[in-house]
């Protein structure tokens, strides 16, 4: 029963990745919504999450098979997603650590995630992620973790997000992710992001490409472009294939 299970559901799920129709549906449903700041209507354990919560699921999926002893995230805003991870780490049982960077984590926020239930699991480290002080910092944080996690959500110029994917994508570990939130920039109208750094052409898309272009660690999971359709980190989700 569960081997026919699992057939039908890659079947489906497979078909879903070969309709353009659903995926420009989707597409279009999400530049609505997001013109109202749909991600910022959810909260994790009473903290904003600031995710579409097709994607909490799937970072859920991923935790559960995974088991990392330690996941990083670069980008904190109000700690929701933090507070996910640890959440997440809480269930599985362990020693399992989260790490939050962030160029700006600001007090009132800082304060919130320090007095939740689950920041026992967290440190927080303010800077920005592409400074060498920083990298140096969570490298040593990591020796001997294994296996490790990343999640990119802080800056989503492609300069930026390209020197994120280099600096950190060697701590991933076999069989983990590099998941690459807000892709979905490079999917968006052309006139949504005014007053932004970012924009089509100059997004985490951009850089994933030219990333994977160059390193053969990492494969798209095709799972996860396929199933989640309202998501915004499709063509984000990166497998790591290689020690």
């Amino acid at each position: 029963m569960t081997d026919t299970f699992e057939s039908e559901k890659r079947q489906n799920i497979q078909k879903l990745g070969e309709s353009p129709d659903l995926h420009a549906l989707s597409m279009q449903w999400i530049a609505e919504v997001s013109r109202h700041k749909y991600s910022y209507h959810f909260t994790w354990l009473g903290r904003p999450v600031i995710q579409f919560p097709q994607d909490l699921i799937a970072m859920q999926e991923i935790i559960w098979r995974v088991r990392p002893s330690l996941i990083i995230e670069t980008g904190v805003a109000r700690g929701g997603s933090l507070i996910f991870y640890a959440s997440m780490l809480e269930l599985i049982g362990g020693v399992g650590r989260v790490i939050g960077i962030d160029i700006d984590i600001r007090e009132h926020n800082r304060r919130e995630i320090e007095k939740h239930p689950m920041s026992q699991r967290i440190d927080l480290f303010e800077g920005s992620s592409i400074e060498p002080n920083i990298i140096n910092h969570i490298f040593d944080l990591a020796e001997n973790c294994a296996p490790i996690l990343v999640a990119l959500d802080s800056n989503h110029t492609h300069d930026h997000v390209l020197r994120e994917l280099d600096a950190y994508s060697s701590l991933v570990t076999r069989n983990s992710y590099l998941v690459v939130f807000d892709t979905v920039i490079e999917d968006m109208p052309d006139d949504f992001f005014p007053d932004r750094p970012w924009a089509r052409g100059n997004s985490p898309k951009t850089a994933v490409r030219e990333f994977l272009s160059k390193n053969s660690r990492f494969v798209l999971d095709e799972e996860y472009n396929s199933k989640l359709l309202v998501t915004v980190a499709r063509g984000g989700y990166l497998r790591c294939i290689k020690d």
